[in-house]
């Protein structure tokens, strides 16, 4: 239900803003957008053709400027950019978290960078410098290095003064970390033992080391997968020497999520989840005809293969009929498949040691739904050709088919994964191409087998 309530709130909000936008009525359009939080108005921008986005992006409070280019994507990101003019944008960006401004600051003009590098004091400088030199989609790139370290010494009334003398904590701090002299992580302390015990109690007896921390040079996904599976608000992040270097929010991690999601879901369309539903026609054509391309050899491998038994289907006019159905359900059942596969594959669940008992419980499966939708369809052949050989010839292709496509969609991800393709953009092109093929190749091949007899 919540899913559900999110895209008609969006499509409320559209609507208005689109009324409210054609008949040039501006008041509306600025009291609805500064009701909005951030991430809400970078919705909205990314639904809105490129005119009105830049009206509406002028109508955004300053103040809120560079949270909103953190919640769009790339392309959107860079025409709203692109409309800023560099005083604008170091104001916009100077204020945001380290690990945020790390994911903007390669997509601003080297003057704007150099204007922001100048304006931050030495300290966040050089954080962002640290953050910036690990890869993209690692726990280096998506910490923030402000922590609040305390000293496993002192008390928690220190600690607490401590507290009241900073002012102010990161935004979704739960733990307060305890190290050494040499910043090196020996565990953490949760605020609420900080806040209901005694005043006088040292910290090395409120210390948690069970909590474990995230390595600085760990992929993205793991990350994830590691704050779904503990239930984490915050993880410290640390190097080969267990110094902390920053920490990891859940925020960041929901954001992670999304964007997988959105790549698994787009990938297997060959689109670029980045891609602007209003980009120019140039962008588009260039970011989708590459894969147009690919299915096209398919499609013509696909019709070479119909082409070889071009002498049955004259003389059985009824297979050009029946040959999309061994297609379509064939593919349909390949995809079903991959789905699990990238899935089980983005999460860490299928790999070399278990493939062999996936594929065999995968084939059980095809085998069971080829005989049960192979059945139907030559019992509806019969009675539309009154053909008892063609009904047997379409319930064995498609029993056939079933199992090709079980095989295809497990072994054929595992494959593209370890030739480092991703499955989930390459996955679907392959594995439907190569079930359609060995849709016909078996219908048409039993097909000629019988007629020669």
């Amino acid at each position: 239900m919540a899913e559900a309530v999110r895209p008609d709130k969006t499509a409320r909000q559209l609507r208005l803003l689109s009324d409210a936008l054609d008949s040039g009525r501006l008041g509306p359009v600025r009291r609805l957008v500064h009701t909005l939080a951030p991430a809400e108005i970078g919705n909205l921008l990314e639904s809105l053709p490129h005119d009105k986005r830049i009206i509406v992006w002028g109508l955004v409070d300053p103040e809120d400027d560079g949270e909103v280019l953190v919640h769009v994507g790339d392309e959107v990101r860079e025409s709203l950019i692109a409309d800023m003019d560099p005083d604008e944008l170091v104001a916009a960006v100077e204020d945001l978290d380290i690990d945020d401004l790390a994911d903007l600051v390669e997509d601003l003009p080297g003057a704007v960078i150099d204007e922001l590098l100048r304006s931050m004091d030495r300290e966040n400088r050089e954080r962002l410098e640290q953050v910036l030199s690990y890869p993209e989609d690692t726990a280096g790139r998506l910490m923030n290095p402000d922590v609040v370290t305390v000293r496993a010494d002192t008390t928690v009334d220190v600690v607490l003064r401590f507290l009241r003398l900073r002012g102010e904590l990161p935004d979704h701090t739960d733990h307060l970390y305890v190290v050494n002299r040499r910043h090196q992580l020996i565990g953490w302390v949760a605020l609420q033992d900080l806040v209901t015990r005694d005043p006088g109690t040292p910290v090395n007896k409120l210390i948690d080391d069970e909590l474990d921390s995230i390595h600085v040079d760990e992929s993205a996904e793991q990350v994830a997968r590691l704050f779904s599976d503990n239930d984490w608000v915050s993880a410290p992040v640390v190097d080969d020497g267990n110094v902390l270097l920053g920490r990891i929010t859940v925020d960041d991690v929901v954001d992670i999520i999304r964007e997988q999601a959105e790549h698994q879901a787009l990938g297997a369309a060959g689109l670029d989840e980045d891609e602007d539903l209003f980009s120019p026609i140039k962008r588009a054509v260039r970011g989708r005809v590459v894969w147009l391309g690919i299915n096209l050899c398919t499609a013509f491998l696909a019709a070479f293969v119909i082409g070889r038994f071009e002498a049955t289907i004259e003389q059985i006019v009824a297979l050009a009929v029946l040959m999309p159905i061994v297609a379509g359900i064939g593919g349909n059942a390949a995809v079903q498949v991959l789905t699990l596969m990238v899935r089980g594959i983005a999460l860490g669940q299928v790999g070399a040691s278990n493939a062999r008992i996936l594929l065999w419980k995968e084939l059980r499966v095809a085998l069971i739904n080829g005989l049960l939708i192979g059945a139907l369809v030559g019992l509806v052949a019969l009675v539309w050709f009154h053909d008892w050989v063609l009904s047997l010839v379409i319930f064995a292709a498609l029993v056939i088919n079933f199992c090709s496509a079980a095989t295809a969609g497990v072994l054929l991800p595992l494959l593209l994964k370890r030739m480092r393709v991703d499955p989930a953009v390459a996955g679907t092109v392959v594995v439907t191409a190569v079930t359609d093929i060995m849709g016909f190749f078996s219908f048409l091949g039993l097909a000629t087998a019988i007629m020669l007899r």
